[in-house]
């Protein structure tokens, strides 16, 4: 089931009925503060209202900063701007998680932010209690979410096994980040999110560049005159995803945002959902510490 967006800005409703834009600039990488600062206004300044980052990606400043400067001199309010961090897999924990929080609100600069995510679940792999861990992670993510600084809390790398972990408590997730790409469609976790109403947002949609060379999506570039990565975009919107590509070259962060004015057949959705494994990192998240 694909979103029925028509630009940037178009918004889809989270399960506490608050709109999320149904793209998003991605910022994983982008370390150099001068750098993510003017990657962030020139994605905002294309029409761009969905800025992803994370205490992980240690440019959380950058990024707050260029928001309240892009604020300050356009008629933009910043209600119209949607924002995402997240809390670390080393801050886990009720207590850990609170201070995370209040860590990146004072290096980020906002007011309040837009969603707040669990970056990393805890996993059997490295802890007999995980599922203690992640049900005490989440209390402080419901308590965030009731102080009204983070307008929504939701997860990042939860598979539904996870997922189970916390389903049943007060408040649920209300988005899933995952990597999704195709030949990496993650399926089961995506059904899984559907079932509960949790919106499902991809990171690194385009498979870390290595998607954009796939025969397939060549092949159906050519065909809609369009570009291997707007291809992919729009493969994801059509599977009712959010897709969150990055990039630091203004050209491709002005062409990931042109793929509104064309559809993927039916036929093609269906050849691009049946792609061989291909292109995904190799991180499990009950392997990835």
């Amino acid at each position: 089931m694909g979103f029925n967006v028509n630009s940037l800005s178009d918004k889809v409703l989270m399960s506490n009925n608050v709109g999320i834009p149904c793209l998003g600039f991605g910022t994983y990488k982008i370390d150099d503060d001068q750098q993510v600062y003017d990657m962030v206004i020139t994605a905002l300044e294309v029409g761009y209202r969905h800025i992803d980052t994370a205490a992980f990606y240690m440019n959380e400043a950058g990024v707050g900063r260029a928001i309240n400067d892009f604020i300050a001199t356009t008629k933009i309010a910043r209600e119209d701007i949607f924002v995402t961090s997240k809390v670390w897999k080393t801050e886990r924990g009720y207590d850990k998680t609170i201070k995370a929080f209040e860590k990146t609100m004072d290096e980020i600069g906002l007011d309040y932010i837009d969603l707040f995510l669990v970056h990393w679940p805890a996993s059997l792999t490295f802890d007999d209690d995980w599922k203690e861990i992640n049900r005490d992670t989440w209390r402080g993510m419901m308590d965030i979410y009731k102080s009204g600084k983070a307008k929504a809390i939701g997860v990042s790398n939860f598979l539904s096994h996870h997922l189970d972990t916390i389903i049943d408590m007060e408040i649920q997730p209300m988005v899933d980040q995952i990597e999704i790409s195709p030949g990496f469609r993650q399926q089961d976790t995506v059904d899984y999110c559907n079932e509960h109403g949790i919106i499902v947002e991809a990171w690194s949609p385009l498979g870390r560049g290595r998607s954009l060379n796939h025969p397939l999506i060549l092949e159906l570039a050519e065909k809609y005159k369009k570009d291997s990565a707007q291809i992919i975009i729009r493969w994801d919107l059509q599977n009712g995803i959010i897709p969150l590509p990055k990039s630091i070259n203004k050209g491709r962060v002005v062409s990931n945002a042109d793929v509104f004015d064309f559809e993927i057949s039916k036929e093609d959705m269906t050849k691009l959902n049946a792609m061989e494994r291909y292109g995904d990192s190799g991180h499990h998240p009950d392997e990835a510490w």
